[in-house]
Order: C-alpha cells, then structure tokens, then sequence
C-alpha cells in the first residue's frame, strides 16, 4: 500500500509502466490479503488492479510485470485457491488463454490450474495441467516446490504403482 500510494500522484497522467507497476503493487496486495484469509482486502486489492489493467488496456510486459487484464484473472484464480474457494479457481482457471504472457507467468499458471484440480481431487485433469506447464517451461515446473509437492501427493494416493506419466514425472522431478 505504501509503495502504491507514493505512485498514486502520477496515476492522472499514468504511463504504462506507471500502471503496470501500480498494477503489480496491489496483484502482490491481493496475494498478501488472501493468504491473510482476509476476502474484503482481495477484492479491494484486485478492484484496484483490474483498474490499471482496464486503463492499460492490453496484457504487456513493461517493467517486467507480465501486468495486464490476463495477469489480474491469473491473480483471480491464484486468491481463489489461498481463500478456498477452489470451485471458482476450477472454473476459471482453466479457461484462461495465457499464451500472450511471459512463458513463466504461463507456467506459474499452469501450476495453479493443477494445484486447484488435486484439491477437487481430479488427479488426472491436475496431472495434466502439470504436464501442459512443464511442456511451457520445464526448469521452472521441476524445480518448483508445488509441482513436487502435488506430484508426492498423487504417488501416495496411488493403490499400487503410479501410472506411466506420473512415474516418470516423479523421475524427472527426482522424487523417485
């Protein structure tokens, strides 16, 4: 918040770094108030950002902030998962086209498509958004603690050995 109203003077003229990078401000707030468990601050937080995106009117990548109208549903879909309300995430998520985004914000996507399925306990659609990230970015996905951590998680609720491509994802992110 801090740092969002020190920019806030300059938003009447705003150029697009100003707004991607006032924008990404308050996409890290929403985060912040959603793991927080606070649901008013997230709304607050993403009203604000959905805003800038609206005034920047496309998903660009100034600054390095992949900000804009898709980043802002990604963030959606990401306070959905933290607040619990995995049937929104599982419904959104999914549907996004994030392919006009950096391949990590793709990726990071992807992951949390997968980590909202497991939650749903739909292993194979999780396992399959798992697959569709680590095709954008392997190193990204096989050194990332979700895709391990869900990838553990599916190999233990197996009955008997795990399927082929859950094997050897488990190989590849070497946790077997």
């Amino acid at each position: 918040m801090d740092a969002a109203e020190l920019l806030s003077p300059g938003l009447s003229l705003a150029t697009p770094e100003l707004l991607s990078v006032y924008g990404t401000l308050y996409l890290a707030g929403s985060m912040a108030a959603a793991r927080d468990d606070d649901r008013d601050a997230t709304r607050a937080f993403l009203a604000e950002a959905r805003k800038s995106a609206v005034r920047l009117g496309r998903d660009a990548n100034y600054v390095w902030t992949a900000f804009g109208p898709t980043n802002v549903r990604i963030h959606e879909v990401a306070t959905a998962i933290e607040l619990g309300d995995i049937q929104v995430a599982v419904d959104v998520g999914p549907r996004l086209d994030t392919s006009g985004l950096p391949i990590e914000r793709r990726a990071r996507h992807g992951l949390a498509v997968a980590h909202a399925y497991s939650l749903r306990n739909r292993t194979d659609d999780a396992l399959t958004a798992l697959l569709e990230a680590e095709t954008i970015a392997p190193e990204q996905v096989r050194h990332h603690y979700l895709s391990r951590q869900l990838t553990m998680s599916w190999i233990r609720r197996q009955k008997g050995k795990p399927g082929f491509q859950l094997a050897a994802l488990a190989r590849r992110l070497n946790i077997v």
